[in-house]
């Protein structure tokens, strides 16, 4: 049987492709075990938004972790204010947006979930955007799988323990993989080609690669919908 596996971190509220991906896949398989990125270069706990100043971050409250931390252990801050100030945001910069009165309450009931990992509340944020969305995409965690390997190695034992034979990976890998170390054990390697669709947006130019939840907001639900299946 054929089956094609996305593999990526488990993200907040990521861009449209990442979703895009999904598409095309039969299985996520959600990297929470490997090291999680804190600083300038980190995107696990927060993505952008476009705001009349330009692009700002929405960020899950997160305690900070120690230096190489595995993802699946940060855990979540006990102030809770991070959550009102992200929903601040929003309300100050979509409120007036084609998708605002339909989809700005699910994302207000998805923040507001209580969980102790930032990975659970995470996963449970994407479930949330994916259900809105009408995607069903089976997703397993990669801690579950008990991998032992890194880099290319990890990624093929992982696709071996799911049985997959075609990975689906963004462009951005190209930099470090090996394409034919994947086929030397049958794993066709599929790289996704997405051209980023516009759409309105207000404030000036179109920002691309931000926050699905700026395309929810903008293109409400079934306009979103049609923007994933237009460039599938």
């Amino acid at each position: 049987m054929m089956r094609t596996v996305v593999i990526h971190q488990p993200d907040f509220a990521p861009y449209l492709g990442f979703f895009q991906r999904f598409l095309n896949a039969d299985l996520y398989i959600a990297l929470d075990h490997v090291s999680f990125v804190y600083g300038s270069r980190g995107w696990t706990h927060r993505d952008k938004i476009k705001t009349a100043q330009g692009s700002k971050w929405i960020n899950v409250g997160i305690r900070k972790p120690d230096y190489g931390a595995p993802i699946n252990t940060v855990t979540m801050a006990e102030d809770h204010t991070w959550i009102e100030r992200n929903l601040s945001l929003l309300r100050e910069n979509y409120r007036g947006c084609l998708g605002w009165s339909e989809v700005y309450p699910h994302i207000e009931q998805l923040m507001h979930a209580r969980f102790e990992l930032m990975s659970d509340f995470n996963l449970h944020f994407l479930n949330g955007i994916l259900e809105i969305l009408d995607i069903d995409m089976p997703m397993i965690q990669s801690s579950s799988l008990q991998p032992k390997g890194s880099k290319n190695e990890l990624l093929i034992e992982l696709l071996q323990k799911v049985e997959a034979t075609s990975y689906l990976s963004g462009l951005g890998a190209q930099d470090y993989m090996q394409p034919q170390l994947f086929e030397a054990v049958g794993i066709n390697v599929i790289w996704q080609h997405f051209v980023h669709p516009v759409y309105p947006q207000p404030f000036g130019e179109f920002m691309p690669y931000l926050s699905i939840l700026d395309t929810l907001l903008n293109c409400g639900i079934a306009g979103t919908r049609d923007l994933l299946w237009s460039c599938k």
